[in-house]
């Protein structure tokens, strides 16, 4: 069982930068480089939805089109954590970000974008933008 712990989240003005933080463990003796790892996010009244991807080998990387360009996932496997690097926020990034691990046995270049193909959830870290 992953447990993965969300942080970094806030309150701020269209056009700062947030950068979230994902913590994973728990991993049974499985490395954490195994992982693709995900962000999605949630707003009010609306369905969950993809945010970034970035995969167990080479680090591939996958954006949803609203935030390409202005949002960056990255992962620092010695310290089993992924990230997202928010810039230039709009008042429509406002939602609760979830980080989310799949359970993946080997090295793959794929992507992964749909909420159900991920095995393992955060609790959630509120963002909101004010215009």
């Amino acid at each position: 069982q992953v447990q993965l712990v969300e942080s970094g989240g806030g309150l701020v003005q269209a056009g700062a930068s947030l950068r979230l933080s994902c913590v994973a463990s728990g991993a049974s003796g499985r490395s954490f480089t195994r992982y693709p790892m995900g962000w999605f996010r949630q707003a009010p009244g609306k369905e969950r939805e993809f945010v970034a991807t970035i995969g167990n080998s080479g680090g591939s990387e996958y954006y949803e089109s609203a935030v390409k360009g202005r949002f960056t996932i990255s992962r620092d496997n010695a310290k089993n954590t992924v990230y997202l690097q928010m810039n230039n926020l709009k008042p429509e990034d406002t939602a609760v970000y979830y980080c989310a691990a799949k359970d993946l046995l080997y090295y793959s270049s794929a992507y992964y974008y749909r909420a159900i193909e991920y095995d393992y959830w955060g609790q959630g870290t509120q963002v909101t933008v004010s215009s």
